[in-house]
């Protein structure tokens, strides 16, 4: 009898040990040491205003999603692509706020401005196969040294010809960046 009061005890004492480590161990402090990612969230906002920080924070985007609450165009973005494009400083900074689109490339900020047709949205076409206006046109013109972008679209990188009614492409013109847009219409723009 003597000997299972002994037992009972040690495996009283042993379940009080056991719940005062793991109660322990499970204490905000200790799960915090334990585990310094479960603070990330508090430190990382929901959401951004300033493209800058957004872009730093996401690194690669092609279009700001909803963590960005600022505005569509941010006024320093446009006053930026205003300056990297070349454009005169008097020109009306409004065109550059609703005709240009902006994203994230490595943490920073790219802005594009549409101007005459630009794709800024959409990637580039770096597709050699002729396509069916493309066809269509060298029928009708065999011998034409350049397809107009109407008919080969302002995304491909490549100047198209017609040799002998069909098409074919003469030379790459644009480049793509590492992102898939055509990085001759994107600029790097810096924080103010």
């Amino acid at each position: 009898m003597k000997q299972n009061r002994f037992f009972k005890t040690n495996i009283v004492f042993a379940c009080l040990v056991f719940g005062l480590v793991t109660f322990t161990a499970c204490t905000p402090a200790n799960v915090t040491a334990l585990s310094p990612s479960i603070q990330s969230p508090a430190l990382t906002p929901s959401t951004f205003s300033d493209p800058f920080a957004y872009c730093n924070a996401v690194g690669n985007m092609d279009q700001p999603d909803a963590t960005y609450s600022g505005p569509k165009m941010p006024e320093e973005v446009a006053k930026g692509l205003q300056k990297a494009s070349g454009a005169s400083a008097d020109a009306p900074l409004e065109i550059f706020v609703s005709n240009s689109f902006w994203r994230c490339m490595n943490g920073k900020v790219y802005a594009c401005f549409v101007g005459a047709n630009l794709p800024c949205e959409s990637k580039a076409n770096t597709d050699k196969t002729p396509t069916a206006a493309e066809t269509e046109y060298c029928t009708a013109n065999p011998s034409a040294e350049n397809i107009p972008a109407v008919v080969t679209g302002h995304d491909t990188v490549y100047e198209w010809g017609c040799k002998d009614g069909k098409p074919e492409v003469i030379r790459q013109v644009l480049q793509v960046d590492e992102r898939g847009f055509i990085s001759d219409f994107w600029y790097a723009i810096e924080k103010p």
